[in-house]
């Protein structure tokens, strides 16, 4: 598990770099630009980074499914090989997904409009601004991306069925309780991330609105990104005990100075 969170903390590192630091540099800016090269270098390593983590969301719903369904076979199961490839796949994955729709994206002519209706380079606006006909392309960028993003639900979905009903078979409320806490993380971190992802990507709905595209993205580029790590911090029972001890001595020394 901390192997796999390892990775999708590296993961995210880089996912956010790719278009926080350029928002932050053009926030005082009143002309806003960047270069050809450097859109298609951000709307790659975006998609490719997007398309990794995707996948490695559902390689961690495995892993949870393996410790609650297996736990005594668990740590022979996922070992230190297993893990190293399973987290290797879906960088390989995320890459061969979305290498193919990117280039062709790239090789598409681009008239006299230039103005991106969005905060950094993404598939939709970029589309809308093509002289080509933009069909065939958008339905190759849908196909690819409801691919990995349904694939990966697919998973998702199925480990967790198996893994509430091994977890109802448990007859003691601690056992059940400790169980749930297992997923707890990886489940809301799955909900932050695959629900704007799909609103995007799958469902029309942000295609028919570009406000509604920007808010979405904005979701799941920064929000969840950011709250990623204290959902996973939250969970360690020390980092608990730890703000627990803050709060209460704040608490008290805030008592204390109104006295």
């Amino acid at each position: 598990m901390y192997f796999l969170l390892g990775n999708l903390s590296i993961l995210e590192l880089c996912y956010i770099s790719v278009t926080v630091p350029k928002i932050i540099i053009d926030i005082p800016r009143k002309r806003k630009s960047i270069s050809f090269s450097g859109c298609m270098t951000q709307l790659f390593f975006f998609t490719f980074l997007g398309a990794t983590e995707t996948i490695l969301l559902a390689v961690m719903s495995i892993d949870r499914f393996l410790a609650v369904c297996y736990p005594l076979r668990y740590t022979s199961i996922m070992s230190h090989k297993v893990c190293l490839m399973l987290a290797a796949l879906s960088w390989i994955f995320g890459f061969l997904t979305t290498s193919f729709p990117i280039i062709k994206i790239s090789q598409l002519h681009f008239c006299s409009a230039n103005v991106i209706n969005h905060f950094f380079c993404e598939s939709a606006p970029l589309l809308k601004l093509s002289c080509s006909d933009p069909y065939f392309m958008e339905l190759n960028v849908i196909i690819c991306a409801s691919s990995v993003i349904l694939t990966s639900t697919l998973v998702i979905l199925t480990s967790y069925i198996y893994i509430v009903s091994t977890i109802l078979k448990i007859k003691s409320s601690h056992g059940r309780k400790k169980a749930f806490s297992t997923c707890a993380s990886h489940f809301t971190v799955v909900i932050l991330f695959f629900g704007p992802g799909i609103l995007i990507y799958v469902s029309p709905l942000a295609h028919q609105s570009v406000t509604m595209n920007k808010w979405i993205s904005l979701l799941y580029t920064e929000v969840t990104p950011l709250l990623n790590p204290f959902v996973y911090s939250l969970r360690n029972e020390d980092v608990r005990l730890i703000l627990k001890k803050y709060f209460n001595s704040n608490f008290a020394c805030s008592q204390r100075m109104k006295v």
